[in-house]
Protein backbone atom coordinates (compact mmCIF):
# COMPACT_ATOMS: atom_id res chain seq x y z
CA UNK A 1 0.00 0.00 0.00
CA UNK A 2 1.60 3.44 -1.05
CA UNK A 3 2.73 5.95 1.73
CA UNK A 4 -0.71 8.48 -0.02
CA UNK A 5 -3.38 5.63 -0.39
CA UNK A 6 -2.44 4.60 3.41
CA UNK A 7 -2.97 8.39 4.70
CA UNK A 8 -6.25 9.01 2.51
CA UNK A 9 -7.37 5.44 4.21
CA UNK A 10 -6.81 6.31 7.81
CA UNK A 11 -8.56 9.88 7.01
CA UNK A 12 -11.54 7.93 6.20
CA UNK A 13 -11.40 5.94 9.10
CA UNK A 14 -10.60 8.64 11.35
CA UNK A 15 -13.63 11.02 10.09
CA UNK A 16 -16.12 8.17 9.53
CA UNK A 17 -16.42 8.81 5.45
CA UNK A 18 -19.13 7.93 3.94
CA UNK A 19 -18.67 9.37 0.20
CA UNK A 20 -15.96 10.15 -2.13
CA UNK A 21 -16.24 13.27 -4.12
CA UNK A 22 -13.86 13.70 -7.38
CA UNK A 23 -13.62 17.61 -8.36
CA UNK A 24 -12.34 18.74 -11.91
CA UNK A 25 -12.60 21.47 -14.21
CA UNK A 26 -14.06 22.59 -17.17
CA UNK A 27 -12.27 24.66 -19.95
CA UNK A 28 -14.05 28.01 -19.26
CA UNK A 29 -13.39 27.79 -15.29
CA UNK A 30 -16.02 26.08 -13.54
CA UNK A 31 -15.93 23.10 -10.91
CA UNK A 32 -17.56 19.83 -12.30
CA UNK A 33 -17.73 16.62 -10.19
CA UNK A 34 -19.04 13.09 -9.19
CA UNK A 35 -19.01 11.05 -6.64
CA UNK A 36 -18.94 7.52 -5.15
CA UNK A 37 -19.32 5.44 -2.08
CA UNK A 38 -16.14 5.60 -0.20
CA UNK A 39 -15.48 1.78 -0.84
CA UNK A 40 -14.90 2.17 -4.69
CA UNK A 41 -11.71 4.24 -3.03
CA UNK A 42 -8.66 2.01 -3.67
CA UNK A 43 -5.43 1.76 -5.02
CA UNK A 44 -6.41 1.62 -8.39
CA UNK A 45 -8.22 4.51 -8.59
CA UNK A 46 -5.75 6.92 -7.64
CA UNK A 47 -3.17 4.92 -10.38
CA UNK A 48 -5.91 4.34 -12.71
CA UNK A 49 -8.67 6.73 -12.45
CA UNK A 50 -12.53 6.61 -13.29
CA UNK A 51 -14.01 6.86 -16.40
CA UNK A 52 -16.65 10.25 -17.72
CA UNK A 53 -18.19 11.87 -20.37
CA UNK A 54 -16.07 14.26 -22.25
CA UNK A 55 -18.14 15.47 -24.59
CA UNK A 56 -20.41 16.60 -21.47
CA UNK A 57 -18.23 19.30 -20.39
CA UNK A 58 -17.41 23.19 -21.75
CA UNK A 59 -14.77 23.18 -24.16
CA UNK A 60 -13.89 19.90 -24.66
CA UNK A 61 -14.22 16.78 -26.55
CA UNK A 62 -16.54 16.31 -29.42
CA UNK A 63 -18.74 13.42 -29.43
CA UNK A 64 -17.04 10.64 -30.93
CA UNK A 65 -14.27 10.75 -28.70
CA UNK A 66 -16.46 11.70 -25.51
CA UNK A 67 -14.44 8.93 -22.79
CA UNK A 68 -12.34 10.66 -20.49
CA UNK A 69 -10.69 9.98 -17.59
CA UNK A 70 -9.79 11.92 -14.29
CA UNK A 71 -6.77 10.86 -11.89
CA UNK A 72 -7.41 12.07 -8.66
CA UNK A 73 -4.44 14.12 -6.77
CA UNK A 74 -4.04 12.70 -3.11
CA UNK A 75 -1.86 15.53 -2.19
CA UNK A 76 -5.25 18.45 -2.96
CA UNK A 77 -7.88 16.73 -0.25
CA UNK A 78 -10.22 17.65 2.11
CA UNK A 79 -13.38 16.63 3.78
CA UNK A 80 -16.55 18.39 2.08
CA UNK A 81 -17.92 20.81 4.54
CA UNK A 82 -21.31 21.16 2.33
CA UNK A 83 -21.87 17.41 1.77
CA UNK A 84 -24.03 16.05 4.59
CA UNK A 85 -22.76 12.09 4.09
CA UNK A 86 -19.86 12.77 5.44
CA UNK A 87 -17.49 13.25 1.67
CA UNK A 88 -13.87 13.21 1.34
CA UNK A 89 -13.13 15.34 -2.24
CA UNK A 90 -9.96 14.95 -4.51
CA UNK A 91 -8.89 17.77 -7.02
CA UNK A 92 -8.27 15.39 -10.28
CA UNK A 93 -6.27 15.79 -13.31
CA UNK A 94 -8.07 14.65 -16.58
CA UNK A 95 -6.35 11.93 -19.07
CA UNK A 96 -6.46 10.77 -22.17
CA UNK A 97 -7.86 6.64 -21.86
CA UNK A 98 -5.81 5.66 -25.14
CA UNK A 99 -3.20 7.35 -24.53
CA UNK A 100 -2.80 8.08 -20.48
CA UNK A 101 -1.07 10.86 -21.20
CA UNK A 102 -2.45 14.18 -19.49
CA UNK A 103 -5.27 15.90 -21.27
CA UNK A 104 -3.99 19.45 -23.35
CA UNK A 105 -6.83 21.45 -22.28
CA UNK A 106 -7.16 20.02 -18.64
CA UNK A 107 -6.62 23.81 -17.27
CA UNK A 108 -4.79 21.86 -14.24
CA UNK A 109 -2.13 20.48 -16.56
CA UNK A 110 -1.95 23.35 -18.16
CA UNK A 111 -0.62 24.95 -14.91
CA UNK A 112 1.55 22.31 -14.04
CA UNK A 113 3.56 22.55 -17.69
CA UNK A 114 4.17 26.21 -16.67
CA UNK A 115 5.64 25.40 -13.01
CA UNK A 116 7.75 23.19 -15.35
CA UNK A 117 8.45 25.98 -18.29
CA UNK A 118 9.58 27.85 -15.49
CA UNK A 119 12.39 25.09 -14.34
CA UNK A 120 13.78 24.64 -16.88
CA UNK A 121 14.82 28.46 -18.02
CA UNK A 122 17.05 28.24 -14.98
CA UNK A 123 16.03 31.79 -13.86
CA UNK A 124 13.80 30.55 -10.70
CA UNK A 125 12.22 27.15 -9.79
CA UNK A 126 9.15 28.82 -7.99
CA UNK A 127 6.33 31.15 -9.18
CA UNK A 128 4.31 32.78 -6.04
CA UNK A 129 0.96 34.44 -6.40
CA UNK A 130 -1.52 35.86 -4.31
CA UNK A 131 -4.62 36.92 -5.50
CA UNK A 132 -7.02 39.20 -3.92
CA UNK A 133 -10.60 37.91 -4.98
CA UNK A 134 -13.34 40.52 -4.98
CA UNK A 135 -17.24 39.33 -4.89
CA UNK A 136 -20.40 40.64 -4.08
CA UNK A 137 -23.45 39.18 -1.66
CA UNK A 138 -26.51 39.72 -2.78
CA UNK A 139 -29.92 38.96 -1.07
CA UNK A 140 -31.86 38.30 -3.96
CA UNK A 141 -30.82 37.89 -7.97
CA UNK A 142 -33.23 37.40 -10.75
CA UNK A 143 -32.62 37.43 -14.09
CA UNK A 144 -34.22 36.38 -17.80
CA UNK A 145 -34.04 35.80 -21.75
CA UNK A 146 -36.37 34.95 -23.56
CA UNK A 147 -37.63 36.53 -27.36
CA UNK A 148 -40.20 39.50 -26.22
CA UNK A 149 -38.02 40.26 -23.19
CA UNK A 150 -34.73 40.56 -21.09
CA UNK A 151 -33.80 41.73 -17.47
CA UNK A 152 -32.09 41.19 -14.07
CA UNK A 153 -32.58 42.51 -10.67
CA UNK A 154 -30.17 41.94 -8.04
CA UNK A 155 -30.65 43.36 -4.40
CA UNK A 156 -29.06 43.85 -1.02
CA UNK A 157 -30.13 44.72 2.11
CA UNK A 158 -27.48 47.03 2.72
CA UNK A 159 -27.37 48.36 -0.65
CA UNK A 160 -27.72 52.34 -1.26
CA UNK A 161 -30.66 52.59 -3.36
CA UNK A 162 -32.86 50.76 -0.19
CA UNK A 163 -32.09 53.86 1.92
CA UNK A 164 -35.77 55.21 1.54
CA UNK A 165 -37.35 51.44 1.47
CA UNK A 166 -39.81 50.52 4.22
CA UNK A 167 -38.37 47.82 6.11
CA UNK A 168 -40.11 47.72 9.60
CA UNK A 169 -38.00 49.44 10.70
CA UNK A 170 -35.28 50.91 7.71
CA UNK A 171 -31.95 51.33 10.30
CA UNK A 172 -30.01 53.38 7.46
CA UNK A 173 -27.09 51.74 7.85
CA UNK A 174 -26.44 51.62 3.86
CA UNK A 175 -22.77 52.02 2.48
CA UNK A 176 -22.26 55.10 0.07
CA UNK A 177 -21.53 54.63 -3.26
CA UNK A 178 -17.88 54.35 -3.62
CA UNK A 179 -17.84 54.68 -0.23
CA UNK A 180 -18.01 50.99 1.07
CA UNK A 181 -14.13 50.62 2.22
CA UNK A 182 -13.43 49.45 5.62
CA UNK A 183 -16.31 50.87 7.31
CA UNK A 184 -17.02 48.97 10.96
CA UNK A 185 -20.38 47.24 11.35
CA UNK A 186 -23.67 47.98 11.55
CA UNK A 187 -21.96 50.12 8.51
CA UNK A 188 -20.53 46.79 7.68
CA UNK A 189 -23.24 44.26 7.90
CA UNK A 190 -21.92 41.20 6.43
CA UNK A 191 -18.72 41.07 8.33
CA UNK A 192 -19.95 37.66 10.23
CA UNK A 193 -20.98 36.20 7.39
CA UNK A 194 -17.33 36.47 5.64
CA UNK A 195 -16.18 35.31 8.86
CA UNK A 196 -17.91 32.23 8.40
CA UNK A 197 -16.21 32.44 5.33
CA UNK A 198 -13.03 32.01 6.74
CA UNK A 199 -13.34 29.53 9.06
CA UNK A 200 -14.91 27.57 6.70
CA UNK A 201 -11.63 28.36 4.06
CA UNK A 202 -9.52 27.74 7.40
CA UNK A 203 -11.14 24.09 8.10
CA UNK A 204 -10.37 22.97 4.52
CA UNK A 205 -6.86 23.79 4.60
CA UNK A 206 -6.39 27.40 3.16
CA UNK A 207 -4.11 30.13 4.47
CA UNK A 208 -6.06 33.37 4.57
CA UNK A 209 -4.57 36.52 5.80
CA UNK A 210 -7.13 39.11 6.07
CA UNK A 211 -11.36 40.24 5.08
CA UNK A 212 -12.71 43.74 4.49
CA UNK A 213 -15.79 45.22 2.79
CA UNK A 214 -14.73 46.25 -0.23
CA UNK A 215 -15.84 49.86 -1.88
CA UNK A 216 -18.85 49.46 -3.86
CA UNK A 217 -22.56 49.11 -1.83
CA UNK A 218 -24.24 46.41 -1.59
CA UNK A 219 -22.36 43.91 -0.47
CA UNK A 220 -18.79 43.96 -1.81
CA UNK A 221 -16.25 41.83 -0.16
CA UNK A 222 -12.71 41.14 -0.16
CA UNK A 223 -10.80 37.67 1.48
CA UNK A 224 -7.30 37.18 0.54
CA UNK A 225 -5.20 33.99 0.55
CA UNK A 226 -1.59 34.12 1.60
CA UNK A 227 0.71 33.48 -1.60
CA UNK A 228 1.57 29.80 -2.63
CA UNK A 229 3.26 28.69 -5.73
CA UNK A 230 1.09 28.49 -9.04
CA UNK A 231 -0.54 25.58 -9.11
CA UNK A 232 -1.37 25.07 -5.12
CA UNK A 233 -2.78 28.92 -5.51
CA UNK A 234 -4.99 27.79 -8.57
CA UNK A 235 -6.25 24.86 -6.66
CA UNK A 236 -6.99 27.23 -3.33
CA UNK A 237 -8.82 29.66 -5.71
CA UNK A 238 -11.41 27.63 -6.93
CA UNK A 239 -12.13 25.78 -3.50
CA UNK A 240 -12.07 29.06 -2.34
CA UNK A 241 -14.77 30.16 -4.85
CA UNK A 242 -16.43 27.05 -3.42
CA UNK A 243 -16.78 27.92 -0.11
CA UNK A 244 -17.61 31.55 -0.59
CA UNK A 245 -20.92 30.53 -2.23
CA UNK A 246 -21.26 28.05 -0.54
CA UNK A 247 -21.72 29.32 2.84
CA UNK A 248 -23.64 32.36 1.43
CA UNK A 249 -26.04 29.49 0.42
CA UNK A 250 -26.60 28.37 3.32
CA UNK A 251 -27.62 31.72 5.12
CA UNK A 252 -30.15 32.17 2.70
CA UNK A 253 -27.69 34.87 0.19
CA UNK A 254 -26.01 34.65 -3.17
CA UNK A 255 -22.75 35.43 -4.11
CA UNK A 256 -21.20 36.51 -7.50
CA UNK A 257 -17.86 36.87 -8.98
CA UNK A 258 -19.02 38.48 -11.62
CA UNK A 259 -17.16 41.62 -12.22
CA UNK A 260 -19.46 44.35 -13.13
CA UNK A 261 -23.09 43.73 -11.28
CA UNK A 262 -24.01 47.06 -10.39
CA UNK A 263 -24.26 50.54 -13.14
CA UNK A 264 -21.87 53.41 -11.90
CA UNK A 265 -20.63 51.45 -8.72
CA UNK A 266 -16.90 50.04 -8.48
CA UNK A 267 -16.53 46.49 -9.81
CA UNK A 268 -14.84 43.52 -8.80
CA UNK A 269 -11.13 43.05 -9.73
CA UNK A 270 -8.37 40.15 -8.28
CA UNK A 271 -5.23 42.11 -8.26
CA UNK A 272 -2.73 39.66 -8.40
CA UNK A 273 0.68 39.48 -6.72
CA UNK A 274 3.32 37.45 -8.17
CA UNK A 275 7.29 36.58 -7.48
CA UNK A 276 9.95 34.63 -8.17
CA UNK A 277 12.16 32.56 -6.23
CA UNK A 278 15.41 30.44 -6.70
CA UNK A 279 16.53 28.03 -3.99
CA UNK A 280 14.47 29.54 -1.17
CA UNK A 281 15.86 33.31 -2.44
CA UNK A 282 13.69 36.26 -3.69
CA UNK A 283 14.72 37.46 -7.08
CA UNK A 284 12.53 40.53 -7.53
CA UNK A 285 14.25 42.53 -4.89
CA UNK A 286 17.04 44.89 -5.93
CA UNK A 287 18.15 48.38 -6.11
CA UNK A 288 16.81 49.36 -9.37
CA UNK A 289 13.32 51.51 -8.91
CA UNK A 290 11.12 50.58 -6.02
CA UNK A 291 13.66 48.52 -5.03
CA UNK A 292 13.42 45.91 -7.20
CA UNK A 293 15.71 44.26 -9.23
CA UNK A 294 16.43 43.84 -13.25
CA UNK A 295 14.61 40.80 -13.60
CA UNK A 296 12.12 42.09 -12.19
CA UNK A 297 11.25 45.44 -14.01
CA UNK A 298 11.92 42.76 -17.27
CA UNK A 299 9.41 40.89 -16.02
CA UNK A 300 6.98 43.73 -15.75
CA UNK A 301 7.76 44.85 -19.34
CA UNK A 302 6.75 41.17 -20.39
CA UNK A 303 3.26 42.18 -18.66
CA UNK A 304 2.84 44.87 -20.24
CA UNK A 305 4.04 44.11 -23.47
CA UNK A 306 1.14 41.36 -23.84
CA UNK A 307 -1.02 42.93 -21.71
CA UNK A 308 -3.62 43.06 -24.35
CA UNK A 309 -3.24 39.28 -25.15
CA UNK A 310 -3.54 38.74 -21.48
CA UNK A 311 -6.77 40.71 -20.81
CA UNK A 312 -8.62 37.48 -23.03
CA UNK A 313 -7.63 35.29 -20.43
CA UNK A 314 -7.30 36.82 -16.93
CA UNK A 315 -10.83 39.18 -17.95
CA UNK A 316 -12.61 36.48 -19.86
CA UNK A 317 -15.75 37.74 -19.89
CA UNK A 318 -17.93 40.02 -22.04
CA UNK A 319 -18.92 41.83 -18.46
CA UNK A 320 -15.25 42.19 -17.42
CA UNK A 321 -15.03 45.32 -19.89
CA UNK A 322 -17.26 47.06 -17.63
CA UNK A 323 -15.36 47.12 -15.13
CA UNK A 324 -12.11 48.20 -17.21
CA UNK A 325 -13.36 51.54 -17.59
CA UNK A 326 -12.04 54.98 -16.28
CA UNK A 327 -13.55 56.05 -13.11
CA UNK A 328 -13.75 53.55 -11.25
CA UNK A 329 -10.83 52.52 -9.73
CA UNK A 330 -9.89 50.06 -12.38
CA UNK A 331 -6.23 49.84 -14.12
CA UNK A 332 -6.76 50.18 -17.18
CA UNK A 333 -3.64 52.29 -17.78
CA UNK A 334 -1.15 50.05 -19.08
CA UNK A 335 1.54 51.19 -16.83
CA UNK A 336 3.47 50.65 -13.61
CA UNK A 337 4.33 52.41 -10.67
CA UNK A 338 5.41 51.78 -6.90
CA UNK A 339 2.08 52.39 -4.60
CA UNK A 340 0.01 54.14 -7.36
CA UNK A 341 -2.99 52.17 -7.75
CA UNK A 342 -4.33 53.56 -10.73
CA UNK A 343 -1.79 51.94 -12.45
CA UNK A 344 -1.87 48.30 -14.48
CA UNK A 345 0.81 46.79 -12.28
CA UNK A 346 1.52 48.39 -8.81
CA UNK A 347 4.58 48.02 -6.54
CA UNK A 348 3.93 47.90 -2.87
CA UNK A 349 6.19 49.61 -0.46
CA UNK A 350 4.51 47.90 2.75
CA UNK A 351 7.87 46.45 3.81
CA UNK A 352 11.68 46.88 3.22
CA UNK A 353 12.45 42.63 3.99
CA UNK A 354 13.93 41.02 0.47
CA UNK A 355 11.54 38.47 0.99
CA UNK A 356 8.01 40.45 0.27
CA UNK A 357 9.17 42.71 -2.56
CA UNK A 358 6.43 41.38 -5.34
CA UNK A 359 4.50 42.88 -8.18
CA UNK A 360 1.02 43.42 -7.94
CA UNK A 361 -0.95 43.07 -11.49
CA UNK A 362 -3.98 44.74 -11.08
CA UNK A 363 -6.01 44.55 -14.20
CA UNK A 364 -7.20 40.66 -13.45
CA UNK A 365 -11.02 40.13 -12.64
CA UNK A 366 -12.11 36.76 -10.86
CA UNK A 367 -14.28 35.49 -13.36
CA UNK A 368 -10.93 34.28 -15.25
CA UNK A 369 -10.26 30.57 -15.09
CA UNK A 370 -6.76 30.44 -12.53
CA UNK A 371 -5.02 28.00 -14.02
CA UNK A 372 -4.85 29.83 -17.23
CA UNK A 373 -4.65 33.40 -15.90
CA UNK A 374 -1.57 32.57 -13.65
CA UNK A 375 0.28 30.19 -16.26
CA UNK A 376 -0.26 33.21 -18.70
CA UNK A 377 0.95 36.02 -16.68
CA UNK A 378 4.06 33.49 -15.61
CA UNK A 379 4.86 32.75 -19.43
CA UNK A 380 4.34 36.66 -20.50
CA UNK A 381 6.81 37.83 -17.64
CA UNK A 382 9.10 35.08 -18.05
CA UNK A 383 9.10 36.35 -21.76
CA UNK A 384 9.99 39.64 -20.35
CA UNK A 385 13.04 38.26 -18.48
CA UNK A 386 14.60 36.62 -21.46
CA UNK A 387 14.41 38.90 -24.13
CA UNK A 388 15.28 41.86 -21.33
CA UNK A 389 12.10 43.91 -22.63
CA UNK A 390 12.73 47.45 -20.76
CA UNK A 391 9.28 48.20 -19.50
CA UNK A 392 9.71 52.34 -20.23
CA UNK A 393 9.53 54.61 -17.12
CA UNK A 394 7.02 54.26 -14.35
CA UNK A 395 4.30 56.46 -13.68
CA UNK A 396 3.94 58.23 -10.10
CA UNK A 397 1.30 60.45 -10.81
CA UNK A 398 -2.19 59.50 -10.15
CA UNK A 399 -3.21 58.38 -13.83
CA UNK A 400 -7.37 59.27 -13.51
CA UNK A 401 -5.88 63.20 -12.97
CA UNK A 402 -3.36 63.50 -16.24
CA UNK A 403 -4.59 65.78 -19.02
CA UNK A 404 -5.66 64.21 -22.28
CA UNK A 405 -2.37 65.24 -24.09
CA UNK A 406 -0.46 62.99 -21.69
CA UNK A 407 -2.78 59.79 -21.55
CA UNK A 408 -2.87 59.94 -25.36
CA UNK A 409 0.87 58.42 -24.30
CA UNK A 410 0.06 55.36 -22.41
CA UNK A 411 -1.38 52.72 -23.69
CA UNK A 412 -4.79 50.85 -22.64
CA UNK A 413 -6.68 47.58 -21.84
CA UNK A 414 -8.94 47.09 -24.66
CA UNK A 415 -12.39 48.03 -24.42
CA UNK A 416 -14.18 44.52 -25.22
CA UNK A 417 -13.97 40.98 -24.93
CA UNK A 418 -13.75 41.05 -28.63
CA UNK A 419 -10.77 43.40 -28.91
CA UNK A 420 -9.11 41.52 -26.75
CA UNK A 421 -9.72 37.88 -28.28
CA UNK A 422 -8.34 39.88 -31.76
CA UNK A 423 -5.46 40.80 -29.72
CA UNK A 424 -4.34 37.47 -28.63
CA UNK A 425 -5.03 35.52 -31.95
CA UNK A 426 -2.20 38.27 -33.14
CA UNK A 427 0.09 37.55 -29.62
CA UNK A 428 0.38 34.50 -28.69
CA UNK A 429 3.58 32.85 -29.57
CA UNK A 430 5.17 33.37 -25.66
CA UNK A 431 1.95 30.85 -24.41
CA UNK A 432 3.87 28.20 -26.44
CA UNK A 433 7.15 27.86 -25.51
CA UNK A 434 7.94 25.13 -23.25
CA UNK A 435 4.55 23.73 -24.96
CA UNK A 436 2.54 24.97 -21.85
CA UNK A 437 -0.58 26.46 -24.06
CA UNK A 438 -1.11 24.81 -27.27
CA UNK A 439 -1.69 25.84 -30.40
CA UNK A 440 -5.08 23.82 -30.31
CA UNK A 441 -5.89 25.06 -26.44
CA UNK A 442 -5.62 29.07 -28.01
CA UNK A 443 -7.55 28.32 -30.92
CA UNK A 444 -10.03 26.53 -29.05
CA UNK A 445 -10.61 29.13 -26.64
CA UNK A 446 -10.81 31.93 -28.83
CA UNK A 447 -13.65 29.89 -31.12
CA UNK A 448 -15.45 28.94 -27.52
CA UNK A 449 -16.03 32.79 -26.48
CA UNK A 450 -16.71 34.02 -29.99
CA UNK A 451 -19.42 31.53 -30.45
CA UNK A 452 -20.65 31.14 -26.85
CA UNK A 453 -20.58 34.60 -25.66
CA UNK A 454 -20.38 37.57 -27.88
CA UNK A 455 -22.23 35.63 -30.93
CA UNK A 456 -25.59 34.85 -28.85
CA UNK A 457 -24.87 38.61 -26.81
CA UNK A 458 -24.72 40.59 -30.61
CA UNK A 459 -28.27 39.37 -31.14
CA UNK A 460 -29.88 40.53 -27.86
CA UNK A 461 -31.59 44.26 -27.78
CA UNK A 462 -30.91 45.51 -24.20
CA UNK A 463 -33.38 47.86 -21.76
CA UNK A 464 -30.60 50.21 -22.34
CA UNK A 465 -31.30 49.85 -25.98
CA UNK A 466 -35.02 50.58 -25.90
CA UNK A 467 -34.12 53.34 -23.24
CA UNK A 468 -32.01 55.10 -25.86
CA UNK A 469 -34.30 54.59 -29.41
CA UNK A 470 -37.78 53.22 -28.82
CA UNK A 471 -38.85 56.67 -29.89
CA UNK A 472 -36.75 57.27 -32.81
Amino acid sequence: MSKKFESLKKLVAENEIKMLDLKFQDFPGQWQHFSMPIAMMDETLLEEGAGFDGSSIRGWQGINESDMLVIPDPESVFIDPFMKPKTLSLICDVVNPLTKEKYSRCPRHIAQKAEDYLKSTGIADTAFFGPEAEFFIFDNVQFELSENSAFYFVDSKEGRWNSGRDEEPNLGHKPPYKGGYFPVPPLDAINDIRGEMVMVMQECGLNVEYHHHEVATGGQCEIDLRFDSLMKMADSLMLYKYIVKNVALRQNQTVTFMPKPLYNDNGSGMHVHQSLWKNGKPLFAGTEYASVSELALHYIGGILKHASALTAITNPTLNSYKRLVPGFEAPVNLAYSQRNRSAAIRIPMYSSNPKTKRIEVRFPDPSTNPYFAFSAMLMAGLDGILNKIDPGEPIDKNIYDLPPEELTNIPTTPGSLEEALDALENDYDFLLKGDVFTEDVIETWISYKRENEIKPARLYPTPVEFDLYYDV
